[in-house]
């Protein structure tokens, strides 16, 4: 068992008052909220850290016995002993590991509860020590009777690959997840790096509570000829010279179709015309597009024949 130093965890002094631990309390948990560093497994963890600090420090009874735990377990090491050799079992009536797995600190067990949410699943080493409390009711910080923690299931994370098409028009897909047939639906125009969210296809809960929630990250391939900027596509056009010169109309491969384009006479290398809803359908919005923005490259003629160069030698000197 590995022995946590809450103080050092809050960094307070261990004659730190009330007000004290709620301060470090609150600067640490800002910094290490989950909403600050998505993603951040490190954070995350000293989120919990940080929050069950708090539960033992802020509570004048758990204080009182982590205290008399760590007084013991310092003279101990200062003897020579070894954390493995240290009789645990003194201070804990109850030691259930098993039950320990997917549980989750209760928000409305911290007295900032409200404002930071939960910080995740305790300790091995809260457990030992004050496990038996989430047996039946205990009683709260004023002295009032209160039931268990509701205890919330594990959220499963995922990621999911589709194509710039499937997500222009929308797609579909059927996977396995622990025996259970899952159908999701991704809608039109849905964004790179957007979580849909699959309630109660997370994790079990222990005691009969909630079941976690299932969270997909969509990630969008790259596609070739376009690219994606918000709901706006940008793509490349190739135009011949005689097309660019004087005018006319050309086809374009849409996500959707094959349109037909004007072209102005006298188009340069480089020019970007703008076409109106022709971009990615807006997520959450029927009958609403981007626009797409097309970059025309014009294409110059190769293996002249020698009347071609004649003519084009007479347009130099009439040019000129």
């Amino acid at each position: 068992m590995e022995y946590k130093d809450y103080y050092k965890i809050l960094g307070v002094d261990k004659k730190a008052s009330k007000d004290d631990v709620k301060k470090a309390f609150r600067k640490l948990a800002m910094k290490y909220h989950p909403d600050r560093n998505k993603g951040k497994k490190e954070a995350e963890e000293k989120f919990k850290e940080v929050n069950e600090a708090n539960e033992v420090l802020s509570d004048d009874e758990k204080r009182k016995k982590y205290d008399e735990l760590g007084t013991n377990y310092q003279y101990y090491q200062q003897s020579g002993g070894e954390s493995q050799g240290f009789d645990w079992s003194q201070y804990t009536n109850q030691y259930r590991n098993s039950q320990r797995a997917g549980r989750q600190s209760n928000p409305a067990d911290s007295e900032f509860g409200d404002m930071f949410g939960s910080g995740g699943g305790y300790s091995d080493f809260f457990d030992m020590l004050f496990g038996q409390e989430f047996d039946g009711s205990r009683k709260s910080r004023g002295g009032k009777t209160r039931r268990a923690a509701i205890v919330q299931g594990q959220d499963y994370r995922a990621e999911m690959e589709i194509s710039l098409e499937e997500a222009y028009h929308g797609s579909e897909r059927i996977f396995s997840l622990n025996s259970q047939s899952i159908k999701l639906k991704i809608k039109p125009g849905i964004p790179d790096g957007h979580i849909l969210k699959l309630p109660g296809k997370g994790g079990s809960a222990a005691g009969g509570g909630k079941s976690g929630d299932l969270l997909i990250t969509i990630k969008i391939q790259r596609n070739p000829k376009f690219e994606r900027k918000f709901d706006d596509l940008y793509t490349d056009l190739r135009i011949d010279l005689y097309t660019a010169m004087l005018g006319g109309k050309a086809e374009l491969k849409t996500l959707k179709n094959i349109i037909k384009i004007d072209i102005p006479k006298e188009c340069e290398e480089g020019k970007i015309l703008r076409l109106q809803r022709i971009g990615m359908p807006k997520y959450g919005y029927a009958n609403s597009f981007g626009d797409m923005y097309v970059t025309i490259k014009v294409d110059l003629p190769k293996n002249l024949s020698a009347k071609e160069i004649t003519l084009i030698k007479e347009l130099k000197k009439l040019r000129s």
